[in-house]
C-alpha cells in the first residue's frame, strides 16, 4: 500500500510540473532560449528522473541477481568486444517518459536485458546533448547503453558556432565533420562520454550506404568522405582519453556497396545491421524470414572478423505468422550464426518513419511471442 501511495505522488508531482513545463514553454514560444529554458528542461528532467528512480528502487535488486553474470563482465572492454553469449536488448520508443515497458518485456521473456538502445540525433536542441540522463538510468537498471547517433546537421545555430549558412548543412555534411567544423559538438560528447564513465555502444551514421533514407547517405558523401568522418570522431575520443566507447558501424548490406564505406579493423569495435521484417505492409515488401533478412548477409559480414549485432530485429504481424518468425529466428541461433553476438528488438509501437502509415513493431504485449522466444532461448543462452 505504501509503495502505491508512493507511486500515486510522484506521478501527481509530475504532472503539475509537466503543466508548469508546458505552459513554460507556450509563453516563451519563440523566444525561448537561455536561463528560463536551461531551468525548464532542467525541471522536465528532473520528472523522467524521479521516474527513473522509483523504477530503479523496485527493480534494480532483481535485475542486478538476473544480470550478475552480465554486471561482472559489462565493464571489462576485450570481453565486451567478444562476449562468449549473445547479448539480447531492446529499443523502445517510450523510454523518455519510462524504462517501465523495457521492464515488461524483460518479464514477458523471463529474461533481463543487458543491452538497452536510444536514439539521439546531433544538434543544439537540449535532446540532442549527450543523453546522460538516460545512460545513467540504463547502467543503474544493470544494463549497457547503446546510442545510435544520428548527424543530422541542420539543427545547429550556425551563426553562433561559427558555420557558413550552408543551403543544405547535409549536402556533404560528412565532409564537414572530417575537416573539423562540428568539432564543439564531437568533444562535449566525448567529454560527457567520458564523465559516464563506463562501457557504452556508439552505433554513428548508420546505413550510410542506402541512397534514400539518410542525409548523410551517397547522395551526399562518398564513402572516402564517411570514412573520413568515422575516423575523425573516433581520433576526436581517443585523444581525449576516451577509452569506454564500443563503436558499432552499421550498414545496410540489402544495399550490395556497402564495403567500400568501413573505416577498417582499428576503427571498428562491432558490425550491426537491421533485421526488420515488413511483411505484406509495403508495395515493395513480403513476408520475408530472419534467414532471408540476415542470414543470405551472415558469410560476408563475418569477413569482417568482428562481433555482429542485429541492431533492429523485428516482425510486423501482417503477412504471417510474427510468433513463428521470431521462433525460427532464435531457434539454434548460435551455431547458425556464431559471430552473431548481439540481437536487439525494435520494439516500437508507433514508428511512422518509413511508410505513410504508423506501424507497430512492439511485442511487449504479445505473450506468444515471448513465449516462443523464451523457450528458444532457455537452455542455450544465459
Amino acid at each position: 500500500m505504501q509503495n502505491k501511495i508512493k507511486r500515486f505522488s510522484i506521478v501527481i508531482t509530475a504532472i503539475a510540473v509537466a503543466v508548469l513545463i508546458v505552459l513554460g514553454f507556450v509563453y516563451l514560444g519563440k523566444k525561448s532560449s537561455g536561463p528560463l529554458t536551461d531551468m525548464l528542461n532542467t525541471l522536465g528532467n528532473k520528472v523522467t528522473d524521479a521516474e527513473n528512480q522509483w523504477l530503479l528502487s523496485q527493480r534494480k535488486p532483481e535485475r542486478e541477481k538476473k544480470l550478475s553474470w552480465f554486471i561482472k563482465n559489462r565493464n571489462y572492454k576485450k570481453w565486451m568486444q567478444n562476449p562468449d553469449t549473445i547479448l539480447l536488448g531492446v529499443y523502445d520508443n517510450n523510454y523518455k517518459k519510462s524504462f517501465q515497458p523495457v521492464l515488461q518485456l524483460g518479464n514477458l521473456l523471463n529474461y533481463s536485458l543487458p543491452l538497452i538502445q536510444i536514439y539521439n540525433a546531433w544538434g543544439d536542441k537540449p535532446e540532442e546533448e549527450f543523453p546522460m540522463l538516460y545512460v545513467k538510468a540504463i547502467y543503474e537498471l544493470g544494463s549497457t547503453p547503446m546510442i545510435t547517433w544520428e548527424p543530422w546537421l541542420n539543427d545547429f545555430n550556425r551563426e553562433e558556432h561559427g558555420l557558413s549558412n550552408a543551403a543544405d548543412p547535409n549536402k556533404k555534411g560528412m565532409r564537414a565533420i572530417a575537416r573539423g567544423d562540428y568539432d564543439f559538438y564531437i568533444k562535449e560528447w566525448a567529454s560527457q562520454a567520458h564523465e559516464f564513465g563506463h562501457m557504452l555502444f556508439i552505433r554513428f551514421g548508420h546505413e550510410m550506404n542506402d541512397p534514400y533514407r539518410y542525409p548523410w547517405g551517397p547522395q551526399n558523401n562518398t564513402p572516402q568522405e564517411y570514412i573520413a568522418a568515422w575516423k575523425h570522431i573516433v581520433n576526436i575520443f581517443e585523444k581525449a582519453g576516451v577509452n569506454n566507447i564500443l563503436w558499432v558501424w552499421s550498414p545496410h548490406p540489402a544495399y550490395l556497396h556497402y564495403k567500400e564505406y568501413f573505416p577498417g579493423k582499428d576503427y571498428v569495435d562491432w558490425v550491426g545491421v537491421g533485421a526488420l521484417n515488413y511483411g505484406n505492409a509495403a508495395t515493395w515488401s513480403k513476408w520475408w524470414s530472419f534467414k532471408d533478412i540476415f542470414g543470405r548477409y551472415y558469410p560476408e559480414l563475418a569477413t569482417f572478423n568482428k562481433p555482429l549485432m542485429i541492431t533492429e530485429m523485428g516482425s510486423l504481424e501482417t503477412g504471417g505468422s510474427r510468433t513463428q518468425w521470431f521462433k525460427k529466428a532464435f531457434t539454434d541461433t548460435p551455431k547458425k550464426y556464431p559471430q552473431l553476438k548481439a540481437m536487439l528488438f525494435f520494439d516500437d509501437n508507433s514508428d511512422n518513419t518509413t511508410l505513410n502509415k504508423t506501424l507497430n513493431w512492439s511485442i511487449a504485449n504479445d505473450t506468444a511471442t515471448c513465449k516462443a522466444i523464451h523457450n528458444a532461448i532457455k537452455n542455450t543462452w544465459k
